[in-house]
């Protein structure tokens, strides 16, 4: 699998990264996976090339920080971990180091090679809290605990309000598919600027864009492409993809991957599942190259359907 570099970061980052939401009984996909296969679908995905890998201690109220740490064993050390805090937590950096060590203890590792800002929300809603944020988090960095840090769904304003210290990080992980395009644009040229670069998250639209037509979890419930209007257009974007799909012999799924890692800025691209067949197939995202035909019909289809988004 292809891997690209990252500044602060001695390793490289897989292209894929493992998502590890689902390896964890969570309100939003439900308590589907057991240890066994928590183990069997880390150990998988490594199988494939995988060098990096994306919890929280917000999911499965760090159940999935728990059961990465114990599948990757040994090797735990040789991959690139990547976890969130959920900023309720006082501003102060003795309550997000106690956050960071309960993180650490979970996974059983020294260190969190990158440390993400979960949500901005209103947590951060003016410069000085914004400004303390960075301070915290640089200081995290600084005394090891964390190799490099970074945000998570940091919109526009959030942005602004970190000013010139925005350059202090090293991704803002966002949800981005041929559905989802909203941080393009001001968003995107303000992380170029910053050499900040995106680690997008549902890069297959929750699964829409591999087929999965029916919204049978909560994350798919409540998500706007699965809901009218956008369903019905949404479908004419997966019929795009499974053509495409069809003409190179791949899964739909690899085609809305390959399609977000040609994008500007991104770095890598999150893909998650309890389903060891499924993390093969899609491992081999990872090595895809759209031609350029096959991109302008993908991004062309995307096109349209947002022209039906308000």
């Amino acid at each position: 699998m292809r891997s690209v570099p990252c500044k602060g970061l001695d390793k490289p980052w897989s292209v894929i990264t493992f998502g590890c939401w689902q390896i964890a009984p969570s309100g939003g996909w439900g308590d589907y996976c057991t240890p066994e296969d928590a183990d069997a679908s880390v150990k998988t995905a490594l199988d494939g090339g995988i060098t990096a890998f994306d919890t929280a201690e917000g999911y499965g109220d760090g159940e999935s920080e728990r059961r990465l740490g114990q599948a990757l064993g040994s090797r735990k050390n040789d991959v690139l971990i990547i976890s969130k805090i959920w900023p309720d937590a006082d501003l102060t950096v003795a309550a997000y180091q106690e956050r960071l060590e309960g993180t650490l203890r979970a996974l059983a590792r020294d260190f969190v090679d990158v440390y993400l800002v979960h949500w901005a929300g209103s947590y951060f809603n003016t410069p000085d809290k914004s400004k303390k944020l960075v301070d915290i988090m640089t200081a995290l960095r600084d005394s090891g605990k964390a190799k490099t840090v970074g945000l998570s769904n940091f919109e526009t304003e959030d942005l602004s309000r970190l000013d010139g210290d925005l350059s202090q990080f090293v991704v803002n992980q966002i949800p981005y598919n041929l559905l989802e395009r909203e941080y393009e644009d001001e968003p995107l040229r303000m992380c170029q600027s910053a050499d900040v670069r995106y680690m997008v998250y549902s890069p297959s639209a929750r699964g829409l864009l591999g087929g999965r037509l029916k919204a049978d979890t909560p994350t798919r419930k409540e998500y706007e492409v699965y809901q009218e209007p956008l369903f019905t257009h949404s479908k004419e974007v997966l019929k795009t993809v499974q053509q495409i799909a069809g003409e190179i012999n791949q899964p739909p799924i690899n085609v809305a991957v390959a399609w977000v890692l040609s994008r500007k800025n991104i770095l890598t691209a999150v893909v998650g599942s309890r389903k060891p067949e499924q993390i093969k197939q899609y491992c081999r995202a990872g090595d895809l190259t759209l031609s350029p035909e096959h991109l302008s019909r993908l991004t062309a289809a995307s096109d349209t359907f947002h022209t039906h988004k308000s």
